[in-house]
């Protein structure tokens, strides 16, 4: 399992309204290249959006499919790269000191992908997570000084 937490000075709705945008993953989430479609009503429980995952040559097209969307508090997906490995990410707010605490959560999704992780492995999540967790975060900011006053 890898976690990570971060703040951020903005209000839960500034955040979910990235997590809400499909065509922002492919911004935040580290290792991520593009978004090539989503469904309608994302980010409703059932719904996908359609990916390239990798570097270089290497690239995988896949999917990531939403299995539970609170608003303003937490998303639950199942994001796949096969053949490399499918995981169970789930992001929560909370409201904090006027602001929002984030929490990443990504564990393994199927057997095969938990034997296949070591230790090691999870550190390395860790690490990309906390770079996707801060790009995240930043996307936040800039939608929230863009947004309009209530």
């Amino acid at each position: 399992m890898a976690r990570n937490e971060a703040f951020v000075e903005v209000p839960p709705q500034a955040v979910w309204a990235v997590l809400a945008d499909p065509e922002c993953y492919g911004d935040w989430v580290v290792g991520s290249r593009r978004i090539r479609g989503w469904d309608p009503g994302w980010p409703d429980a059932g719904t996908r959006f359609h990916h390239e995952v990798g570097t270089g040559p290497l690239v995988v097209r896949d999917h990531t499919e939403s299995l539970e969307a609170v608003p303003d508090r937490r998303l639950r997906l199942r994001a796949r790269a096969r053949p490399i490995g499918t995981a169970f990410v789930t992001v929560e707010l909370r409201p904090q000191d006027g602001g929002t605490h984030v929490t990443l959560i990504e564990d393994p999704a199927d057997p095969l992908t938990k034997l296949a992780t070591l230790p090691w492995w999870w550190a390395a999540v860790r690490m990309r997570n906390k770079e996707s967790i801060r790009r995240l975060c930043d996307l936040a900011r800039k939608k929230a000084a863009v947004a309009p006053a209530s």
